[in-house]
């Protein structure tokens, strides 16, 4: 008798720890997929910091910010991808930019991040990497904090 009762206890025992942990990686996925919507971001490292993503449901993403932000280059808005990896989002996306007095190619910048999304707010850190045309890098790596606010209604 006291034998069923031990199997019984530990039965029990192990579905509350399974649905305990089923929660909280629920809530985990949950705040990575807030990810998807439209964030006003900043990169304090940047030229201009003022940036807008949005980040789609497909794993795509879009970056822009105002091309008179930077006095030396002007920049095409930036596209890219993203995964959720764990409780993490993990993306990149690549713009290009050109020379404001020559209006030749400049560079490709490709920058590299990773986000903790916590409800209507994110922070993470980026890289960048510039690239000349030939592929070999130019400048970087570069490196700043990213940090953004839902944008919603």
């Amino acid at each position: 008798m006291k034998r069923s009762l031990f199997i019984v206890f530990v039965l029990c025992v192990g579905i509350v720890l399974g649905v305990a942990w089923s929660a909280m990686r629920s809530a985990e996925a949950a705040d990575a997929k807030q990810i998807v919507g439209v964030w006003f971001v900043t990169f304090p490292g940047a030229p201009f910091k003022y940036h807008m993503c949005a980040f789609h449901s497909d794993g795509t993403m879009e970056q822009a910010n105002p091309d008179a932000g930077d006095a030396n280059t002007s920049d095409s808005d930036g596209m890219g991808v993203w995964v959720r990896e764990g409780n993490k989002i993990r993306g990149k996306f690549v713009e290009v930019t050109a020379d404001r007095t020559t209006r030749q190619f400049a560079s490709r910048g490709e920058i590299s991040f990773t986000l903790d999304v916590k409800g209507d707010s994110f922070t993470g850190s980026a890289t960048g990497n510039f690239y000349g045309l030939d592929n070999k890098l130019s400048y970087g790596p570069v490196s700043t904090a990213m940090n953004g606010t839902k944008v919603g209604l």
